[in-house]
This record gives structure tokens, C-alpha cells and sequence, in this order.
């Protein structure tokens, strides 16, 4: 099961070695064998300090997208969970770095099999802590790419102990294709890394995932064979599985794995019976712009735990569930970062309800080919002109927590009359941002007859006070999603925006 690079030399010098006192462990790198043959390498980083003998729990951080592992001892995660006395094992995902195998995007049967076989390394080290036979006492970290195959492992490998998975995702179908609507802006990014790092070592990507892209620049939609592919990648509601206790990480700007994502992956972690925390903060795959509750203020936040908070609360999660302190206390059961840069709290998802805040309007709007507004990884205010506005006037102070629900009546001409999209976002007036900057697309049908349509937005989290003014807009495009392809006008005889509300701690 296992190619180690050192096996000749560690052969050689076994009579040596039974003659002298067993030495510290130490960094090294292996090619662990996985479960079809496939060599995929790892980085192994004990504890320092750890002497002969001595044992620790151990922590699996993955990389993001494209990326290999950390590698450096004295930075980022390595350096915090050794300094926390934990050894930390990095790896380059199947495909990647000087990994071999085809890049499947964290499939369970695939990459999490992957990260099982380096389970099973860990397991014979003598500096890995252990449970039982076989069975290391270890957990997992990591972020976007990295915190995917969290979820993707922790379904049949029950030896995981804890899980911090950062900004994952529950369906990459509605992730990534959400009401059969490509995500231009993020695709591309991503697949022009995913392309350049996998063909680095052949065979690179899974063929869908090129097919996919291609199709969806060239038409806005997938082939039912590749949607199909990348919905059977999962992780999906089989995270009810997990038995491993699992803090859940979203981001309130994350336009690639929007805060549903995360929603679902709670629910369904805590259907299943396993201790689960849900924290949500300003960053992930996305800008942000209202301030991270940390020292530093506002400015891009990568995937990594760069809030203080989140660090603190990862700390105390591994203390809890891995070393075993009953006297850690891992806090509320929910945490969220609103965009007034203050951390608020539940007991639990959802937060207790507050009267919820509604409000209706109407209008027409001109669908235009091409784009009108947006970046590619964050929405942005749209004119007057290109968009159908309605008034949001917020009169009580209130925390907005959770999906918006738009529901539009409306009678349209145009072309296509089947697969119509529009696109729906909240503004913020008085700081001219889109809050959360989520957009998400609403299905139409474009034939002159009456239809409805109901669609939750994209979760927010805002902190509203009385008399806060925001802008329902109704827009033709966003760079987010793919460009608008048809024409055509809608007219809105109603657009009604409920905004959820609860009682914060």
C-alpha cells in the first residue's frame, strides 16, 4: 500500500538503528499508494518538540483548487497546529503537483479514497496517536478545495475525529449550475488554474470537466452527460453520514459556494446525529467589502483562516474533539460576521425568528445580449436604466439572516421563450454595494402568457438599522453567471422580496 521513498536506506541501516536510541520525529515527504494504484504525495510535518516515543494527534489540511500542499514548517496552517502540538500531514490532491491520476473534483470514490489510504499511513507512524489498531486519532482542515474532500472522506472513513471544512460545497450542481445557469466568472477562473496545474502532470483534468466549460462558454448551458457528471461528484445529503463532529465554515461574499451551500451541509450533518457548528464569516471565495471583525478592517479575505476568530474557534474545536478537553467550550452552536463587522450568535441554525420584512413593487425590463453589470467574482450595482428597482425601506432595525425569497409575476416576449434568465440582487444604497455580493439567477419563460416564479435568494447577513435603505434590482445580466444570450421584455405586475429576520445574541 505504501511507496516510500526511504525503504532501501531505512533497511540498511536497521542494525544501526536497533542499536541507538529511537530519534525525534522529523519532517519528510512519502508517495502514498492509493486504493487503484495511483501515488499521491504527501507532506509530513510532526509535532515539534515531539520526542521519542511521544505521540500527538495528527491534522489532514488539503489544499485549494490546483494546489499541491503546504509545505513550509515555519507559516500558515502548518505552523499553527504544530505550534498547537499536533502533527500536520499535507498533501498534492490526485492530479495535482506531482500526484498522479485524473483530477475528479473531490468525488467521494475518488479523492476521498485517496485521503483514506493516507489515514492508513498515519496510522502505522510512531508518532501518530492512536485509538485503535489502524485507527489514528486524527481531523482534518482546509478550504475551499480543501474543505470539499473533507466532507467527501469523512461519509465512509469514520476513523476522522473532527472536521473544519472551509467554505465547501454541499452540490456542485447548484453550486455551479444553479437553475441551469453557467457561472461564468468563477468557471473560468478556476478552469484556466485547474487546466495549467493537472497538465503538469498527465493526465490532468477528467474530460468532462473541459467538455463542461467548453459547452457552457460557447452556450450558457451543460450537455445532460456532464451535468450529470458533476452531480454525481457530491458531496450531496450523504454528509448525514458523517459520524465526525464538524464546524461548518461559510463565507458572507462567497459567490463560488454561496452560504445555501453550507446551510444544507448543516442540516444534514445534524439530521445525521453528529455534533455540528455552523460559523460564517466575511470572505472565502469572494471580496470583502464591509469590514472582517478582525484588526485590518475591510480588504480581500483568501481561504484561508486569516480572521482571528475563526482561528480561535478552529483551535478550540481540535481541542475539544481531538485532544479530548471536556473543558474547552467550543461555543454557540452558530456564529455569523454581519456586514456591520460584528460577530453575532444562535444556539443553533436557524436563529430564533424575528417578523420577517416585506415589500413589493413593479416594472419592465428589456433583456439585452451580452453583460450590464458585475465582476467575475462579485456583483455590483447596476444603472437605473438597466435595471427593474424596487424600494426596500427597512423600518424597524432588524438582523437580516438567511435567503430572501423573490416571487415575480410577470408576462414576457422574447427569444429564447424557454431557458430565460434574469437576475436578482439587493443593493445597498447608502454604501452603493450589493449586499453579500450575491446575485442569483431566476428561471422565466418568455411566451405572453402569465407566470410566477418563486426563487430564494442567495443567504445574506446584514445588519439593518431603522430607516436603511436598499434596491431589489431585477437585472438581464451579471458576469458572475453567463452572459445573456436572448432579448426580449418582461413585464412585472408584482415582485415581491421577503426579508428573513431573527433575534441576534
Amino acid at each position: 500500500m505504501l511507496a516510500l521513498s526511504r525503504v532501501r536506506a531505512a533497511a540498511a541501516a536497521l542494525a544501526v538503528c536497533a542499536l541507538l536510541p529511537a530519534a525525534a520525529a522529523h519532517a519528510e515527504d512519502v508517495t502514498v499508494t492509493s486504493f487503484d494504484g495511483t501515488g499521491i504525495v504527501t507532506h509530513v510535518f510532526p509535532a515539534p518538540g515531539l520526542a521519542a516515543g511521544q505521540q500527538a494527534p495528527t491534522v489532514l489540511t488539503g489544499p485549494g483548487w490546483a494546489g499541491s500542499g503546504e509545505t513550509d514548517p515555519n507559516a500558515g496552517t502548518i505552523k499553527q497546529l504544530g505550534g498547537e502540538g499536533y502533527n500536520v500531514v499535507t498533501w498534492a490532491p490526485r492530479g495535482f503537483g506531482a500526484s498522479g491520476g485524473i483530477v475528479s473534483i473531490d468525488t467521494p470514490s475518488i479523492e476521498g479514497r485517496d485521503v483514506s489510504a493516507i489515514i492508513d499511513y498515519v496510522a502505522t507512524q510512531p508518532w501518530a496517536q492512536l485509538d485503535g489498531p489502524g485507527d489514528p486519532r486524527v481531523g482534518m482542515a482546509g478550504g475551499s478545495y480543501g474543505g470539499g474532500i473533507q466532507y467527501s472522506t469523512a461519509i465512509a472513513d469514520h476513523r476522522l475525529d473532527a472536521l473544519v471544512p472551509v467554505v465547501g460545497w454541499h452540490s456542485l450542481t447548484t453550486a455551479l449550475y444553479k437553475d441551469q445557469t453557467f457561472k461564468q466568472g468563477w468557471d473560468s477562473l478556476l478552469y484556466a488554474s485547474g487546466d495549467g496545474a493537472a497538465n503538469a502532470v498527465a493526465p490532468g483534468l477528467d474530460p468532462h470537466i473541459t467538455s463542461a466549460y467548453t459547452q457552457g462558454s460557447k452556450t450558457g448551458v451543460l450537455t445532460s452527460a456532464d451535468a450529470a457528471w458533476f452531480a454525481a461528484r457530491g458531496p450531496g445529503d450523504a454528509v448525514s453520514k458523517i459520524t465526525a463532529p464538524t464546524m461548518v465554515v461559510g463565507g458572507t461574499v462567497d459567490t463560488l459556494f454561496p452560504l445555501d451551500e453550507d446551510i444544507k451541509l448543516y442540516d444534514a450533518i445534524k439530521k445525521g446525529g453528529a455534533p455540528v457548528k455552523m460559523v460564517w464569516f466575511c470572505g472565502g471565495h469572494g471580496i470583502c467589502l464591509t469590514g472582517t471583525g478582525d484588526p485590518g478592517g475591510t480588504g480581500a479575505q483568501t481561504l484561508t483562516l486569516a480572521s482571528r476568530h475563526l482561528t480561535d474557534a478552529m483551535s478550540a474545536w481540535f481541542a475539544r474533539y481531538l485532544k479530548g478537553d471536556a473543558a474547552t467550550s467550543t461555543g454557540p452552536g452558530f456564529e455569523w460576521l454581519a456586514d456591520d463587522a460584528t460577530w453575532r450568535s444562535a444556539a443553533s441554525w436557524p436563529a430564533p425568528a424575528a417578523p420577517s420584512i416585506t415589500t413589493a413593487g413593479h416594472g419592465t425590463l428589456k433583456l439585452v445580449k451580452g453583460y450590464a453589470t458585475g465582476e467575475a467574482m462579485k456583483a455590483t450595482p447596476a444603472k437605473a436604466a438597466a435595471a427593474l428597482q424596487v424600494a426596500v425601506r427597512i423600518p424597524r432595525a432588524a438582523q437580516l439572516v438567511g435567503a430572501p425569497t423573490l416571487t415575480l409575476s410577470y408576462s414576457g416576449t422574447g427569444s429564447p421563450a424557454k431557458g430565460a434568465k434574469v437576475f436578482a440582487q439587493l443593493v445597498d444604497v447608502k454604501r452603493r454595494i450589493v449586499v453579500g455580493n450575491q446575485v442569483t439567477p431566476i428561471p422565466l419563460v418568455l411566451d405572453g402568457r402569465k407566470h410566477t416564479v418563486t426563487r430564494p435568494l442567495d443567504p445574506i447577513a446584514a445588519a439593518a438599522a431603522k430607516g436603511t435603505r436598499y434596491t431589489l434590482q431585477i437585472i438581464s445580466s451579471s458576469k458572475v453567471w453567463a452572459p445573456q444570450r436572448g432579448t426580449g421584455t418582461i413585464k412585472v405586475a408584482k415582485a415581491t422580496l421577503v426579508l428573513p429576520a431573527v433575534k441576534a445574541g
